[in-house]
């Protein structure tokens, strides 16, 4: 795609990065077919092809507007276009400039710069836990969009006491969200971690991914929280007191995993980010060459399982198949359907900033998957989780619990109790 930046954007980083992945791009449409706004708007400047566009134009002096605006904020950042793009166009990187600068230069309404200020600021406060629970007490009475996402509490059950006696340890940083949301996600995987000798822990003072702030007009402030983890988890790293960084919610781990690209023009953590993001795994690719280990000390699995791969596990960081291998060799009698490499709607705030939009995409989802009949579905982040569990009485879970839970049955109940 031939380019004329104007002369403000022209030599800029932003500028120059953006050229280099707008060139690549050759008007296929093949992007098209996998865009799930596009599926269901069926409007190109929904679609990963005109948003090209609309940046291009942005990019070349055109001045945009509250449309150019809302077709970006549709965008669910899945990054499915990604991987059918026969001309390898970086659109995820590209579409984070481009909101920059459109949000640079249009206002957005008052209620939504509200909306967006108050996620940004409760979701990564320690007020979060206390607001939720008080939003359990009030959840009969709170419009349908607060009340689906309140899930029903799950028990954590304890945690090893003993993890740090194990000769692996690795980190595994809290999250946001997670640990007052369903708690039983991160005590599942300290149990499993334990079950194959590995301790896991946290540095208290790392912070959230980033992502929240990043996707909702903040990057500046996004960025800072990305340094500053790499502050705290890399003397960790640098000393071998860890081996890695396990992450069991896919989208934290997209995002970190992402730290150098973010980071690259940033000559003090440049090279920092590097080392970091080397160190990153999802939970899945820490314990598949323990499969056949913890495989024979489990208890049966549901009978049918229906494994839905969060757009951050397989488009942003290629994982699902790792995921899908590990729950195989597990004993997880996974049953396909269709349209799974499309997103659920969830992608993090979009529940809420899009809920129509969103609304629709688990629908869609909830009923391919419902068609295989499963007893029970399983995730690999807490926002796919929660949003699908709205839509649903099928148990929604992460794959660790129900993991953990056979573990637990095999032997004999005695680990959550320990």
């Amino acid at each position: 795609m031939q380019t004329n930046l104007a002369s403000w954007a022209r030599g800029t980083n932003e500028g120059n990065d953006a050229e280099e992945i707008l060139r690549r791009c050759v008007h296929c449409g093949f992007c098209l077919a996998t865009c799930p706004t596009y599926q269901i708007l069926g409007d190109e400047l929904d679609s990963p092809r005109g948003r090209i566009y609309l940046i291009k134009q942005v990019l070349e002096g055109a001045e945009p507007t509250r449309a150019t605006q809302q077709h970006l904020d549709r965008c669910l950042t899945c990054r499915n276009c990604e991987t059918t793009c026969p001309s390898g166009v970086e659109y995820g990187a590209l579409v984070d400039i481009g909101r920059k600068l459109v949000d640079e230069r249009v206002e957005r309404p008052l209620a939504q710069r509200l909306q967006r200020g108050a996620l940004r600021t409760l979701l990564t406060s320690r007020l979060f836990g206390p607001a939720l629970a008080l939003g359990r007490l009030m959840r009969p009475m709170l419009p349908v969009l607060l009340r689906n996402k309140i899930p029903a509490r799950r028990p954590a059950g304890a945690v090893p006491r003993h993890g740090g006696r194990h000769a692996r340890q690795v980190l595994m940083p809290r999250g946001c969200v997670q640990p007052d949301m369903l708690p039983s996600i991160d005590a599942a995987t300290l149990r499993v971690l334990d079950a194959v000798g590995i301790g896991a822990r946290d540095v208290p003072a790392a912070g959230c991914c980033g992502a929240i702030q990043f996707h909702l007009d903040a990057q500046d402030r996004a960025l800072d929280q990305m340094r500053a983890n790499i502050d705290a988890w890399l003397p960790l790293l640098d000393s071998g007191q860890v081996e890695a960084i396990v992450i069991n919610a896919s989208g934290c781990g997209g995002m970190v995993r992402e730290y150098a690209h973010h980071l690259r023009h940033d000559p003090n953590y440049a090279a920092k980010a590097l080392r970091v993001v080397d160190k990153v795994r999802d939970v899945s690719e820490i314990l598949a060459p323990h499969a056949q280990q913890l495989r024979a000390r489990m208890a049966s699995l549901p009978a049918r399982v229906a494994f839905h791969p969060p757009c951050t596990l397989q488009h942003w960081q290629g994982l699902r198949s790792v995921s899908e291998r590990l729950l195989t060799d597990l004993g997880f009698a996974l049953q396909p359907f269709n349209e799974s490499h499309l997103c659920c709607g969830s992608a993090g705030t979009y529940s809420v900033t899009q809920p129509s939009l969103s609304g629709s995409l688990r629908e869609r989802k909830l009923q391919a998957i419902g068609e295989t009949q499963p007893d029970c579905i399983v995730s690999s982040n807490i926002g796919c989780i929660t949003h699908l569990q709205a839509g649903t009485e099928t148990p929604v879970r992460h794959w660790i619990e129900v993991v953990d839970e056979a573990l637990s049955a095999g032997d004999g109940g005695m680990r959550n109790a320990a």
